[in-house]
């Protein structure tokens, strides 16, 4: 690819757990990923990979944990009082949804509670596995201008900029 940035690209993908060889997700005989290049729309280590292949191309790329998810951080993992989660019937490894300290969605797992405390784990799922992609590159183009500017392949998008535009 001559250009990183503002490319649309749409891939079908295994994605295994490189240690164990566990499939952890697939999109083979489904709708295949679209993405624009150089917005971190996915992780960095497979982007990079990418971005030397051309449309026909198979590949099996290998991403370190640090250039996937990230390592596993053990400040993470927090303790919080129960009352923050009222009404929700809590499990183990249950996952949940908030928003984080600049409104982001944040994930979170649920690791234990009992009637005064919750154990959450920030991490990613992903966080600290070295993974294992087998791509095949199925189209390269340039984006749009709207594309390029909204981050969405084919469309408007929610740009989040407050101007009231409409989002579809």
């Amino acid at each position: 690819m001559a250009e990183n940035e503002n490319k649309v690209i749409k891939i079908e993908y295994e994605l295994k757990d490189a240690k164990t060889g566990a499939i952890l997700d697939s999109n083979i005989g489904k709708e295949p990923l679209e993405y624009i290049s150089g917005k971190g729309q996915i992780i960095p280590g497979l982007e990079s990979k990418i971005s030397e292949m051309s449309v026909g191309d198979k590949a099996e790329i290998a991403v370190e944990a640090k250039d996937a998810y990230g390592e596993v951080n053990p400040e993470a993992v927090q303790t919080l009082p129960r009352e923050q989660f009222a009404g929700i019937d809590l499990e183990v490894g249950m996952i949940l949804y908030g928003q984080g300290e600049n409104q982001e969605t944040v994930q979170v797992v649920v690791k234990s509670f009992d009637d005064k405390n919750v154990v959450v784990d920030f991490n990613h799922p992903l966080a600290g596995k070295d993974l294992m992609f087998n791509i095949s590159l199925l189209e390269l183009r340039d984006a749009t201008m709207e594309e390029a500017a909204s981050g969405v392949v084919g469309g408007k998008g929610c740009c989040s900029c407050g101007t009231g535009c409409e989002c579809q």
